[in-house]
């Protein structure tokens, strides 16, 4: 597997790491881990309306 560097916001790396521990859990797969990682997801992808 192949490394990359890239200069990621806090909030960004959190999203990683809520996705790891979310796909790490499988198969057993907690409820709680899925939810939190799309609640970062939208935080980061929410743009201000016109």
């Amino acid at each position: 597997m192949e490394t990359i560097t890239m200069k990621l916001t806090e909030e960004e790396a959190e999203l990683i790491e809520a996705i790891r521990n979310y796909r790490n859990s499988f198969p057993n797969g907690y409820p709680q881990l899925l939810w939190y990682a799309q609640e970062l997801f939208e935080c980061l992808t929410d743009l201000p309306e016109d």
